[in-house]
């Protein structure tokens, strides 16, 4: 059982966790003492732990400076496992490049499981960073990478066992400055009272930016306020917040914005409360890609991960335009890397790691202009090592019919897809353009490559779904297997993922509702009855977990509260099955008076301020607004609902 947080109010400054150390351990440590007597502390809890060397750092290319010997201190803290932390390329990256510079020390730290929360709690220990066992409390900046909306309540467990006050109203100067960024920052406001700064957009030109510039102003502000009281640092640090807010478009800073109810009580729209606040905020982007180092001495883990292998991120941006997706936004513009770029930091990565698989990172891989000039220079340099290569991201195409010869394979491999939807006039609103034709043939080159599975993604509960599009899924899986016996002379094993869409931030959807649950829960079924072939398996998200997602994706500041409230009634690592307890959440919201029918399945009018439309992204809201009544017009041409909220079917 987890050892309870904090009451909700205390202030906890970035001294008092190491004030209880020196009660503990004795009066007059130093800084290495200090971190040497809670690493000894930390190591004689490992043993009653699952997977203790998730929390002893000193993993290869890790980097451990002195601090005394830096300017400035930043831990990148991601809130989840150590196991999908380590597999986040964005945080290496961003390690990478603040460990590059001299002035600054940069470290991690992720969320630990229960177990080791727990004790941590017991032996009244703070979570530190994996390099030199500093408390989270004690860095310069703390940044938080938002890459899943169930993760939240993470940040809070990570906060508090760090020695940092959840809310920002309670932290002084003496505290670190707490950013965020990542898809979730796209609607900032659920998380907006536990975070200081949101940055969206690329991170590599924006993070050294804001931390050089906290550094300078908070350095300047506690001078000028030296010998004076916690209230005094309190004004100081809402000073340094707006100067933040001045100097850099890129930077949100929510306690300078106010969050308006639309009629009804619905989330509405944010404005500024300060005249120095801007109203829309610009996200970072970098304009020459290939001016920006790859990343080739990655940090090797001391435990297996998701993802163990090399990443290459070869293009950044996403030619098409699918109306679901947000990543195509948010990322624009469409940037990519040289051939020769790569290769050459893919084979100095291999050297450095000693990793046998190479992955090519971007949102469509087979998009990369000059796909089969890299396939081949890659082939040429890593089949002679015996290294794998690995592109997740393939796009149906013509192409995909050329890619599986291109790529060969000396093992058994699976083929992954996602064509979203199995029919076309579906395909043609949700503007996903592929061929049913160029999937099937490419599936069937694959099989003759000695591919011998295929996992397909799809969504369900888009607007205007209908009991067909759902019969599509399950023909479409079973057209693969019968093509992988044509080919092989036995049923392919197809894997039909099916997720359930949640309209996002800055898509032309996210305008529409949200299915309600009891047709999720119909849609699952219906998709397990009409399976006939053995060698097709339907796999369905979690209904619970989707809506919640969808809650906190799509909600206002009312939501973070919500969120508070779930986390101190022992919410922790929801996205892991095994611990979400959707009841608890489900009454963390109510008991915050928040209406979550409202909130997800009422569509909104198109024009509704909505609670992200002060972050701005390329091409802007009237480029949404567009492609929202273009889908609009081919739903009503399909006989669909236009507003993307049919009754549920409940069988």
């Amino acid at each position: 059982m987890i050892v309870s947080p904090r009451a909700a109010g205390d202030e906890v400054h970035a001294t008092e966790v190491k004030n209880d150390l020196s009660l503990a351990f004795g009066s007059g440590l130093n800084d290495m003492i200090f971190r040497a007597e809670i690493q000894s502390r930390i190591a004689a809890i490992l043993p009653r732990v699952k997977q203790p060397a998730q929390y002893i750092g000193g993993e290869l290319h890790a980097v451990a400076k002195d601090h005394r010997s830096v300017r400035g201190t930043l831990c990148l803290a991601f809130p989840d496992t150590y196991t999908i932390g380590m597999s986040h390329h964005g945080l290496q990256v961003l390690y990478s490049l603040m460990n590059a510079r001299d002035d600054w020390a940069c470290e991690r730290a992720f969320t630990p499981w229960v177990d080791m929360e727990e004790e941590l709690r017991t032996a009244s220990l703070p979570l530190t960073s994996l390099e030199t066992a500093t408390p989270l409390a004690e860095f310069d900046v703390l940044g938080f990478s938002l890459q899943y909306e169930i993760g939240s309540v993470n940040i809070l467990t990570m906060l508090d066992l760090g020695g940092v006050p959840l809310r920002g109203e309670h932290r002084t100067l003496d505290d670190p400055l707490v950013i965020a960024g990542g898809p979730c920052a796209q609607n900032p406001e659920p998380l907006a009272p536990f975070i200081d700064v949101f940055i969206t957009g690329d991170g590599e030109p924006s993070l050294p930016l804001l931390c050089d510039t906290w550094l300078e102003i908070r350095d300047e502000l506690k001078r000028s306020i030296a010998g004076r009281n916690g209230n005094a640092s309190r004004a100081a640090r809402e000073e340094a917040l707006l100067e933040i807010a001045r100097r850099m478009p890129v930077a949100y800073v929510p306690r300078f914005y106010e969050c308006l109810p639309s009629p009804g009580g619905r989330p509405g729209g944010v404005v500024p409360l300060h005249p120095d606040a801007r109203e829309t905020i610009e996200p970072s982007v970098i304009r020459d890609l290939e001016s920006i180092p790859l990343l080739v001495t990655p940090i090797v883990p001391n435990i297996e991960t998701v993802h163990d292998r090399i990443a290459i991120e070869i293009m950044r941006g996403c030619p098409w335009q699918c109306r679901f997706c947000q990543s195509t936004v948010i990322k624009r513009p469409l940037r990519i890397r040289s051939v020769e770029t790569i290769v050459n930091a893919a084979l100095e990565s291999y050297h450095n790691t000693g990793f046998s698989e190479i992955s090519l990172l971007s949102l469509s891989s087979s998009d990369y202009p000059h796909f089969a000039e890299l396939i081949t220079r890659l082939k040429e340099v890593f089949t002679p090592l015996g290294v794998n290569l690995s592109i997740p991201s393939l796009r149906v195409n013509e192409q995909l019919r050329s890619i599986a010869e291109l790529l060969g394979n000396r093992r058994r491999s699976a083929l992954t897809l996602a064509p979203e939807v199995a029919r076309d006039d579906m395909r043609e609103q949700i503007r996903k353009k592929i061929k049913n034709d160029d999937l099937y043939e490419g599936c069937r080159k694959a099989f003759e490559n000695n591919f011998t599975r295929v996992k397909l993604y799809f969504m369900c509960g888009l607007p205007g779904e209908r009991e067909i599009d759902l019969d599509g899924i399950i023909e479409m899986a079973e057209t693969i297997s019968r093509i992988g016996k044509e080919a092989r002379g036995r049923y392919a094993q197809v894997t039909a993922s099916v997720s359930n869409f949640v309209p996002k931030a800055h898509t032309p959807y996210q305008w529409s509702a949200m299915r309600q649950r009891e047709y999720f829960q119909w849609a699952q079924r219906h998709l397990r009855r009409v399976v006939k072939n053995r060698s097709v398996s339907i796999k369905c998200h979690d209904v619970e977990t989707s809506l919640l997602e969808g809650v906190v994706s799509r909600g206002d500041r009312r939501v973070g509260d919500a969120i508070e409230l779930a986390w101190r009634r022992g919410a922790r690592l929801d996205s892991w099955s095994e611990l979400f307890n959707g009841d608890r959440w489900w009454q963390a919201l109510a008991d915050c008076g928040i209406d979550t029918d409202r909130l997800l399945h009422e569509p909104y009018a198109l024009g509704d301020r909505l609670p992200w439309d002060h972050m701005n992204v390329k091409k802007g809201r009237p480029f949404l607004e567009k492609e929202h009544a273009r889908a609009v017009a081919q739903l009503a041409k399909m006989g669909g609902n236009v507003a993307g909220s049919m009754e549920p079917v409940v069988v």
